[in-house]
C-alpha cells in the first residue's frame, strides 16, 4: 500500500466552537493516538483528507510541523446528510508494527439457481497485518453455493503477511434460502374460507342477542 502525503497543523484550541471555526476554514479537526504518548490534536486540509479516505485503512504520512509521522485513520465521523468530514481519530504506527483492522470483504461469482440470497453476517473482515502492508480487500468466490452454505472466517485466503483477528469459526457470509410464496389457488382458499367464515358470525349475532334479551 502506498503512502498519502498530507500535511497536517498543530491545534490548541479545543471544544465545538473550535472545531466549526475549523471546518468553516475547510479544514478538518483531527486527534491521533498510540504509543503511549498524549494525544495530538491537529487539522486537515479538508479535500485532500477525503480524497485519502476514499481507500480503506490508508497510510498517511502527516507533516507536522516539519515532521513526519504515519498514521492509519481508526474512526472517522461524517455529518449524516452532506456526508463531508467532521472529524478523524487517526492511530499512529510505525515500519514493521503490527495492526488489528477491518478489511472490506468483496463477492464474486454467482449463486446456484434458486433465487437465493447472500447474507453478509460481517461486512468487514477482523484481521491483523503489518502498518506499512494492510490489504484493501478480500474477495471470496461465491460461485455455485446453495441455500444452508456457510463460509466462515477459516474459509477465507488471507493476503500474504495477514492472520485472522477472530475466531476462525466466525460466520462471514451464508446463504440464505429464498422465500416461496404461497400458490394462488390456496391464498384463494384462503379469502373464501375467511369470507365464509366472517358471513357466519354475522348470521349468529343476531340470534345471540334475542336470546339474551
Amino acid at each position: 500500500m502506498a503512502e498519502v502525503k498530507l500535511t497536517a497543523e498543530k491545534r490548541t484550541d479545543f471544544g465545538k466552537g473550535a472545531a466549526r471555526r475549523t471546518r468553516r476554514e475547510n479544514k478538518v479537526p483531527a486527534v491521533i493516538y498510540g504509543h503511549g504518548a498524549d494525544p495530538k490534536h491537529v487539522s486537515l486540509e479538508g479535500h485532500s483528507l477525503m480524497m485519502a479516505l476514499k481507500t480503506p485503512n490508508v497510510l498517511i504520512s502527516l507533516d507536522i510541523s516539519g515532521k513526519r509521522e504515519l498514521v492509519i485513520p481508526k474512526a472517522v465521523q461524517r455529518d449524516p446528510l452532506k456526508g463531508f468530514l467532521i472529524h478523524v481519530d487517526f492511530l499512529a504506527v510505525k515500519r514493521g508494527e503490527k495492526v488489528t483492522v477491518e478489511i472490506p470483504i468483496h463477492t464474486e461469482g454467482e449463486l446456484a439457481a434458486g433465487g437465493n440470497l447472500l447474507e453478509h453476517v460481517l461486512n468487514a473482515l477482523p484481521v491483523e497485518a503489518e502498518a506499512t502492508h494492510i490489504p484493501e480487500s478480500v474477495t471470496v468466490s461465491i460461485e455455485g453455493l446453495e441455500a444452508g452454505h456457510t463460509i466462515h472466517a477459516q474459509d477465507i485466503e488471507l493476503p500474504r503477511g495477514s492472520s485472522l483477528a477472530i475466531d476462525g469459526e466466525s460466520a462471514v457470509l451464508q446463504v440464505v434460502a429464498a422465500q416461496t410464496e404461497p400458490p394462488a389457488e390456496e391464498e384463494a382458499e384462503a379469502e373464501e374460507g375467511a369470507g365464509a367464515e366472517a358471513a357466519a358470525e354475522e348470521a349468529a349475532a343476531p340470534a345471540e342477542e334475542g336470546t339474551e334479551g
